[in-house]
Parts: C-alpha cells; sequence; structure tokens
C-alpha cells in the first residue's frame, strides 16, 4: 500500500510543505512508494508556495482507511488528525511540538521530535547526506516552510539550526531571504476572500486548559489592520463556531509580524480571565496587546491559565 503523508488539520505551509518534501525522500531517495496528502485547504501562504514552485496541490483526504501505512508530520496530537488515526498503521512521526499522547501505533516506530522551529529543518537533518539531492522546488518548499515557522526568524521559536539552514537554501536559489519573505507574507496577509468562521479555524489548534476545551487560532499577518477592522464579526462568529468544534471559547490571536507584536480579541469574561492570568493583560475593551507575543508554540499554548 501506498504510505500517506500528512500534517495537521488546517494546514499552514509547513504542514502542506514537509508532507510533499518528505514523500519525495521516500519515492526518490529510500524507494518506498509514498503519497502527500492534506487534511484541509491549504492556506493562502501554502497556496502561494504552490504556485511559486509550481507544485500540484496534495489531494485532501476525505477517508481514512483501517490498516492504512502513515508518516505524520508537523504534529502528533490526535484532535488534529483524523478521528480513527489509531486504526491506521503509524510508521512514523516527525514533529517539532510538545508530546501530546494519545496516538497508538501496532508496533515499535520511528519517532522524531525535536525543538526546532520547523518540521522541514527536522527533515532536512534526517536526510542526512541525500539532502544534498533534493531538486530545487524541495529546496524552495523547505526554505517557504522555515521562512513560514520562524517568521523570517523574528518568532522565539527560531533556532541556529533553522536560520543557518534558510540562508543555504537560499543561497542555493539564488533568493533574497527579505525579499521572498516579503511575497509570502504578503500572500499570507491577504484574507479577504475568507469569511470569518473560516479565518478562525484557518490556524487553529485544540488545547485543552483548567478543564477548558479552546480553540487557539492565530492569524499572522502584515496588514493586521485589515483584520481587526472585522474584529466584531470575528467575535460574534466565536460562538458558532466554539458550538460546531466542541470547544468552550475560540481564542483569536493577530500576530503583527512587522511590530512583533499580537493583537488578543476579548468577547467576554472568560477570554479577559485568560489574558490576565496568562500575560498578566489587562483587557478593557474588546481587544488588548500583547507585546512581544509571535508564537503559539513557545508563547501562548505553555502561559494559557483560567
Amino acid at each position: 500500500m501506498t504510505i500517506q503523508v500528512f500534517g495537521h488539520k488546517s494546514p499552514d505551509t509547513d504542514s502542506t510543505g514537509s508532507p510533499i518534501i518528505w514523500a519525495w525522500y521516500l519515492n526518490e531517495i529510500k524507494g518506498e512508494k509514498a503519497e502527500a496528502v492534506l487534511l484541509g485547504e491549504p492556506n493562502t501562504e501554502a497556496a502561494f508556495m504552490l504556485k511559486r514552485w509550481d507544485l500540484p496541490k496534495p489531494a485532501i483526504m476525505s477517508d481514512l482507511k483501517a490498516d492504512t501505512p502513515v508518516v505524520i508530520v508537523d504534529t502528533n496530537n490526535p484532535a488534529e488528525l483524523p478521528d480513527n488515526i489509531n486504526d491506521a498503521d503509524i510508521l512514523a512521526i516527525i514533529d517539532h511540538h510538545k508530546l501530546v499522547g494519545g496516538l497508538e501505533t501496532k508496533g515499535p516506530i520511528d519517532i522524531t521530535i525535536r525543538p526546532l522551529a520547523c518540521t522541514a529543518t527536522l527533515m532536512h537533518d534526517l536526510m542526512g547526506d541525500d539532502a544534498a539531492k533534493m531538486p530545487d522546488w524541495a529546496k524552495g518548499a523547505m526554505l517557504t516552510c522555515i521562512l513560514s515557522d520562524t517568521l523570517e526568524f523574528r518568532s522565539p521559536t527560531t533556532t541556529p539550526t533553522d536560520k543557518a539552514l534558510a540562508e543555504s537554501l537560499a543561497a542555493d536559489l539564488g533568493l533574497s531571504i527579505p525579499e521572498y519573505a516579503a511575497e509570502m507574507f504578503a500572500a499570507k496577509s491577504d484574507v479577504s476572500s475568507f469569511s470569518e468562521a473560516e479565518l478562525l479555524r484557518m490556524d487553529s489548534k485544540e488545547y485543552e486548559v483548567g478543564g477548558k476545551q479552546f480553540r487557539v487560532s492565530v492569524l499572522e499577518t502584515t496588514s493586521p489592520q485589515m483584520v481587526l477592522d472585522r474584529k466584531d464579526a470575528l467575535m460574534a462568529a466565536m460562538t458558532g463556531v466554539a458550538q460546531e468544534d466542541g470547544a468552550d471559547q475560540v481564542l483569536l490571536f493577530v500576530v503583527d509580524i512587522l511590530n512583533e507584536e499580537a493583537t488578543l480579541l476579548v468577547p467576554n469574561d472568560l477570554v479577559r480571565n485568560v489574558a490576565k492570568k496568562s500575560f498578566n493583560a489587562d483587557a478593557t475593551g474588546d481587544s488588548v496587546v500583547l507585546p512581544g507575543i509571535m508564537s503559539r508554540k513557545k508563547q501562548i499554548i505553555p502561559n494559557l491559565k483560567v
């Protein structure tokens, strides 16, 4: 059977590009039959990456059949994977997030979880000398993933390994990192065609904190006002999205990439308390600015309290 390689639901750039890269590695280097698939529509920046490097959009998985061999990348959280993920034959996990638990395998597997900013960086390391065989499109996808996850090295998740690899890939491709990142972030920031519910789910992960189930959503943008102009509609949509997704509350952080800060929308007292207890921020209105907050993985999730 063909190995299915996929990341998390609501695929961002890393969860779109890394499955493509690893499927190439399994097919071309390891001689195994593998296919990259997605668990939803890629976001605008991921779509930019596919177009920029002339990559076909992977098929969106509608049904995961029992015993299908799979490699999970960019997550290890069952809440971000197909409901029946434990019926699959999980062969490997390649990730850079905290270990959540809950996945079951049919036998011993390869698990690699390292404190890097990007799954693609980790994949480059796992490939070893074979990484030199990557075609330009794979290098381009890898560079895009790294610049996305590090916010062009602004994110506190950035490591020297991520930065050095991105610089090496850009040099190989003859690209200016500032110019290319600006193109990426412009694509990421153009969310005008999406509904409020789509925006709340676009880059979103589910977490339980203090007995409350949160959908923690992040919108990274160089044009935060475009999102904040829709603040009232976004907050109005939160109740429906939470009910449909089995959450108690949606938390939306609008990350201003250039000013290196986040704005948390505050629709009610629950979120007001979260802002105070988690970030020592007093939210007197319907939003609060959190200076220096850029990373959900490193700064938001570890600090969430209710």
